[in-house]
């Protein structure tokens, strides 16, 4: 498995595998898949504010992929972000969001950001939760019931790294 920035080309395995995730999940709280167009349009965002969006692949293809984004807009959150990580179907499980966390972490430091948030929609996510204990993210809040997806209310845990 290699973890490498994202290109054009990926994006369709990307908008397929967010667009599962959307549809099945509760790790995103959208309900309707963007479309590949609007998928372009978040990684040249991403590209153009100098901001990472990575993948991870092996032959078989895209395994997963994450970014970081600006936690807020306003100013004195400019030294924190907030990741995003999903991951293939099928290959879940076997280390991919682990290393494109741990890789996140690296170029954030890189760029002197000094705090990363996990924002893990549904505490039942313990994947997800655990995934971001074991790389020393720590727990610092659940937002309860602040979702409805998939018929059902949805907490957010909220967890932090200072970098």
């Amino acid at each position: 498995m290699e973890i490498l920035d994202a290109r054009d080309g990926d994006l369709p395995s990307i908008q397929s595998i967010y667009a599962h995730h959307v549809l099945t999940g509760t790790g995103t709280f959208e309900d309707v898949p963007p479309a590949l167009e609007e998928m372009t349009a978040r990684l040249a965002g991403k590209r153009a504010a100098g901001l990472a969006w990575l993948v991870a692949r092996d032959a078989s293809g895209i395994l997963g992929f994450g970014y970081y984004a600006p936690f807020r807009d306003r100013a004195a959150y400019r030294y924190t972000v907030e990741d995003s990580v999903y991951v293939r179907e099928g290959v879940r499980g076997q280390g991919v969001g682990k290393a494109l966390v741990a890789a996140l972490l690296v170029r954030a430091r890189a760029q002197n950001f000094k705090q990363m948030l996990a924002l893990i929609g549904d505490s039942e996510n313990v994947a997800s939760i655990g995934m971001h204990a074991s790389l020393g993210f720590t727990h610092c809040g659940t937002m309860r019931k602040v979702g409805y997806k998939l018929d059902r209310w949805l907490d957010v845990v909220m967890m932090q790294k200072a970098l």
